[in-house]
């Protein structure tokens, strides 16, 4: 693990990094995020108004992935190869699973990040009549392969 933050120049400054160097690899990560709901919530997933709350969620963080360079400024535009967003519901919620997946210089993890979120943030929106104290948890990386630093592997 690099022991300096990459983002920021010998000045102190906020930078994009240059990956001009880094050979173009096949690079997948993947992120999750729990969305709580109470169980009057979860009953009514199948009769929303707004439509079923977790197929828009899925294309919602679809979406969000290939809008990740717009969202993060520091991040780099990748084309992306494939997108995925799971979301089934549990016990006391929804449990999300993004994967995203590249060719490039640089990692996707921050794709598979913000797609495991918006589609978290979505659930929220299309669910939030019914409850405003639902919460977002445990937004985390779970994978990431390819690149320089290899593989990671969440706990």
């Amino acid at each position: 693990m690099s022991k300096k933050l990459s983002h920021y120049d010998e000045a102190g400054r906020a930078r994009m990094v240059d990956v001009s160097a880094k050979a173009e690899t096949r690079r997948e990560a993947v992120a999750e995020a729990f969305v709580e709901l109470s169980k009057a919530v979860l009953k009514a997933l199948p009769k929303n108004p707004k439509g079923n709350p977790l197929e828009v969620a899925r294309i919602a963080g679809i979406q969000a992935a290939k809008q990740t360079a717009t969202l993060i400024p520091m991040c780099h535009p990748l084309a992306l190869s494939f997108v995925d967003v799971e979301a089934e519901v549990v016990a006391g919620g929804i449990h999300i699973r993004a994967t995203a997946a590249t060719t490039a210089a640089t990692g996707v993890e921050m794709e598979a990040m913000v797609a495991a979120s918006v589609a978290a943030l979505t659930v929220y929106d299309m669910t939030k009549a019914l409850d405003k104290g639902i919460r977002i948890r445990e937004v985390a990386l779970v994978s990431k392969s390819g690149g320089k630093s290899g593989e990671y592997r969440r706990g």
